[in-house]
């Protein structure tokens, strides 16, 4: 009872075994039905049935109540303004801002070498050019299909409707349920095109990610976990207030991110590699900027891989200097450490429970450079199947489903061991990793180039209530960064 929120409705129907009347001679009613004192005003009618067929001891109780079930309003999510940087999809909004953008730079094609004043005039332009959002969630419609043509028409029966509602008059009626019927018309012949073009891109070879895309947000839509607004605490005690979330989702996080298990300090050491490092090449940040997914969300310095995706030559040569500053001095700007973290639900166990979820941080193009590197350096044993390009788990996992079927058939036994380690990611003590990375011969440039990724690394939450406070990361490898397979490997 304690659990349940105050606000909730209860109604308890059980036995209670009193007695009514004095010693074994009076009426006995152990049967009751419990309820707040202030849901009292919903029930109209309690009463005992006598002569029903039940248990000797017990008789039936009837309560009728009258639910006084109001309509509650959907709290709307505040999610923070956002510059509409999708709109880059488009070659003419990708144009302007490129002219804008070298308006603001005092008609230079040539970035300036500062990362911030370069970051703050690529978002200044970017707000200017492509707009901000109003900065609330939007439930998803299904409007996706919807062209100009319908939305002109939909705009025109808008307006014959505000004529009609100015002036009640038979000519504005007509004209209006005119153009109803029209629209619902070009809405159902647009809706249908859309459909059948999606079908047949789908029959495709490149409409099978499309598919799976389809099929992974239909099942995310029919669990509803995409706004949890309430969970537990350490005890199961249910949250609600927006303050106590967050502060439990901070509080979980910063304690899973700064905890180590137990373990023996190493004692022996591992020789240094002293070698000189190459400059980092432009083809090297092509390479990266390719591998780059578009579409994903931005972090903290509001520019996502879009914006250099459209400057082209201009930013490859702008990042391919950054880049070599950062690794001759072996320290990236302030605005690189911080990290925004989302929690994803596992699809297991309870939705309002917290470790239930993992955290995902948003990963940076500085980070892909630099991990391409070691991938030459650092030598990874051929049975290595997992987060190594051009290979699958699915290979492995059917290797072992033809031996397991090989052994069943000779009537042997085949012992497999499957080891899952709990938060993995979260609890790898970090001088470890230094002490991998110096024993597999990657230069010591490298070594501090990463130790310094990890330095002073803040992050915030980010769920469905807002953001949390921003709070100091020093154990563990960050999830969802491009760096994590290739440190955990080694």
């Amino acid at each position: 009872m304690e659990s349940i929120p105050t606000g909730e409705r209860v109604v308890i129907g059980a036995d209670f075994n009193g007695h009514g009347g004095e010693g074994n001679r009076g009426d006995e009613q152990v049967d009751y039905i419990l309820c707040r004192r202030g849901n009292l005003k919903e029930i109209s009618d309690c009463k005992v049935v006598v002569g029903e067929s039940v248990a000797r001891q017990h008789r039936m109780v009837v309560c009728r109540m009258t639910l006084m079930v109001c309509k509650t309003k959907r709290s709307k999510i505040e999610i923070g303004k956002k510059t509409k940087w999708w709109k880059l999809k488009k070659e003419e909004c990708c144009e302007e801002f490129r002219q804008k953008l070298r308006q603001a730079l005092g008609g230079q094609v040539v970035l300036p070498d500062d990362w911030e004043t370069t970051a703050e005039v690529i978002r200044e332009t970017g707000r200017k050019v492509l707009g901000v959002s109003s900065g609330r969630w939007k439930e998803d419609k299904e409007t996706w299909w919807w062209n100009e043509e319908v939305q002109g028409s939909i705009q025109r029966k808008r307006l014959a409707k505000k004529k009609w509602d100015m002036d009640r008059t038979e000519e504005n009626r007509q004209e209006y349920k005119e153009l109803q019927c029209r629209v619902k018309t070009e809405v159902s012949k647009a809706k249908q095109k859309a459909y059948d073009e999606l079908y047949t891109r789908l029959n495709t070879r490149e409409g099978e990610k499309d598919l799976y895309r389809l099929a992974r947000q239909r099942d995310r839509d029919g669990k509803d976990v995409q706004q949890v607004r309430v969970i537990k605490d350490r005890d199961g005690r249910v949250l609600t207030s927006e303050e106590s979330v967050q502060r439990r989702r901070k509080e979980y996080f910063e304690e899973l991110m700064n905890e180590e298990n137990e373990r023996e300090k190493r004692v022996e050491g591992v020789n240094s590699v002293e070698q000189k490092v190459d400059n980092i090449r432009k083809d090297e940040v092509r390479k990266a900027l390719k591998r780059m997914k578009s579409g994903k969300a931005v972090g903290p310095d509001d520019i996502p891989v879009e914006v250099w995706k459209c400057l082209g030559e201009a930013a490859v040569e702008f990042l391919t200097s950054l880049f070599n500053r950062v690794l001759e001095s072996e320290r990236m700007p302030e605005e690189w450490r911080r990290s925004v973290l989302v929690p994803i639900f596992k699809n297991k166990g309870d939705v309002q429970s917290f470790s239930n979820y993992r955290g995902i941080k948003l990963m940076k193009l500085w980070e892909r450079v630099v991990e391409a590197r070691l991938r030459k350096v650092v030598e990874i044993c051929e049975q290595q199947y997992g987060f190594m390009p051009r290979k699958s788990t699915t290979d492995a996992i059917f290797a072992l489903r033809i031996l397991m079927e090989k052994y069943r058939d000779g009537q042997r036994e085949l012992h497999c061991v499957f080891v899952d380690l709990e938060k993995a990611y979260d609890r790898v003590p970090r001088e470890e990793l230094w002490y991998c990375m110096r024993k597999s011969g990657v230069a010591e440039k490298y070594v501090r180039v990463v130790q310094d990724m990890y330095e002073r690394s803040r992050t915030v939450v980010r769920c469905a209530v807002g953001q949390t406070e921003e709070f100091n990361v020093k154990v563990g490898l960050h999830q969802g960064l491009a760096l994590r397979p290739s440190c955990l490997l080694w």
